[in-house]
């Protein structure tokens, strides 16, 4: 492959196509993020149980629960996997291209195992249930490492200025925010085929998670198929062996500060995710799929502040808004603590709160892939060498420690009481996501925005 520098300007076609693989991921992702718990471990109404029981629901240990470590060890997996993959992508000479070739290898593995982690290969509480969904976790999560770290590194490649990199930074959220909308509609289809074809909850689940898996193997697909790495891509391989790698990476100290910044958002907002569903039934006491319309519509008014969220970003710079966007989730977390005890109807309460979480959704969806392909290229300015793929690598890893945590912590902080008449531990957890956004405002703080743009002049 040619790693010369000058390349042929990326042309909308061909971000829209690169785009449009995030869509196919997050889509794929959702299930096993936000959804795994709620089925395996389903809220408790009162009313007869949404699913069928098929692991113990107890506590173990004394603090933790079964669906919580198989949750946990699969994300732990996965961060670990990501260094690896990344550097094995930074280091390949493929002439069908470094990135195209793993996730050629990835997208549809990853896609059929987002659907067979609903599938338990036996009824009723058994060993069996726990055995299989070890095996599915772990495939999926590697499977999406695969597909996913060395397309995240195609951001500072296809990208060849600032500018460049958060248009594309850009029409990704936007993407992910699509897969994540339809993601979050599970519980609207699945009232769809319940109401309209008479299927039982259970089944019309599993089908809506298998058309799920179907249309995200083939929006991940299109970037497979449509970029051109040896056209468009600057890049030139590492020869760095994996651990040097990532001593290197750590030792970049404004790209510390956002790691675990990064870290501390990543868990506050898994705990939001997988609480919706409680906070929405237990809180509010309101029908499950209500959440789905909050987050859709949080999603869709997020798409508002896209256009201001560039514009103040390219005149105030990326850390401001940053800034202000870690210190406005750790006053709305804050505030979901308090759902179904203002004097509002209890749609108003959740609405309220989505309209407001949508101004920092929209900067945390745009501004991060940025930030880090800024450092990315000031790194390469200074050192010579482009790690694309391993910068990104390490990110993701954090991020998956914060989701590896939180699907740990989660079920566990339920354990103090997921009930209407004792919602002690769903209360408990907006408590906690509010405190790990205010770690991640004093942290990032530190980051030097300054240091890093002027070292890539």
């Amino acid at each position: 492959m040619n790693f010369s520098i000058k390349k042929q300007e990326t042309p909308l076609f061909i971000k829209l196509m690169y785009a449009l693989g995030q869509m196919g991921w997050s889509l794929g992702a959702y299930g096993v993020a936000n959804l795994l718990i709620y089925f395996y471990m389903p809220p408790q109404t009162g009313q007869e149980p949404v699913f069928m029981p098929y692991i113990y629901q107890g506590a173990v240990l004394g603090v933790a629960t079964i669906i919580g470590l198989l949750s946990f060890s699969g994300r732990i997996f996965d961060a670990v996997t990501d260094p690896l993959v990344a550097n094995w992508s930074d280091r390949a000479i493929v002439r069908f291209g470094r990135r195209r070739f793993f996730m050629a290898i990835g997208f549809l593995p990853f896609a059929l195992f987002s659907a067979l982690i609903f599938t338990p290969v036996t009824p009723g509480v058994s060993w069996l249930n726990v055995a299989w969904l070890f095996v599915c976790v772990l495939l999926l999560y590697f499977f999406m490492t695969i597909y996913v770290t060395p397309y995240t590194a195609l951001i500072s490649e296809l990208g060849h200025t600032p500018n460049e990199r958060l248009t594309i930074s850009t029409f990704i959220s936007v993407t992910f925010a699509l897969g994540y909308g339809l993601g979050t509609q599970v519980f609207f289809f699945q009232h769809v085929l319940q109401t309209q074809y008479g299927l039982s909850a259970e089944t019309a689940f599993k089908t809506v998670m298998s058309a799920f898996a179907i249309l995200s193997a083939l929006l991940m697909a299109l970037p497979v198929i449509f970029v051109n790495e040896e056209r468009y891509c600057i890049s030139k391989p590492s020869y760095e062996p994996p651990l040097a790698a990532i001593r290197s990476v750590f030792g970049n100290r404004n790209f510390r500060y956002f790691a675990i910044s990064d870290l501390m958002y990543w868990l506050a907002l898994t705990f939001i995710q997988m609480g919706i569903a409680y906070y929405v039934t237990i809180l509010l006491q309101l029908e499950a799929q209500y959440g789905s319309l909050v987050l859709m519509g949080m999603l869709g008014s997020s798409f508002v502040f896209y256009v201001p969220t560039n514009i103040l970003a390219r005149k105030w710079g990326k850390k401001r808004l940053m800034v202000f966007a870690f210190a406005a989730f750790t006053v709305i977390y804050l505030l979901m603590f308090f759902l179904g005890k203002y004097p509002l109807p209890p749609i108003m309460q959740i609405v309220t709160l989505g309209v407001l979480a949508s101004i920092p959704i929209a900067i945390f969806s745009i501004l991060p892939n940025a930030v880090v392909a800024d450092i990315i290229e000031s790194d390469a300015a200074v050192s010579g060498g482009h790690k694309a793929a391993i910068f990104f690598a390490v990110r993701s890893f954090m991020m998956k420690m914060g989701m590896s945590v939180a699907n740990l912590l989660f079920p566990s902080l339920l354990l103090l009481g997921n009930s209407v008449q004792n919602p002690t531990g769903v209360r408990a957890t907006a408590a906690a996501a509010s405190v790990f956004c205010l770690l991640g405002w004093l942290l990032f703080s530190r980051y030097n925005e300054k240091e890093v743009l002027a070292a890539q002049a």
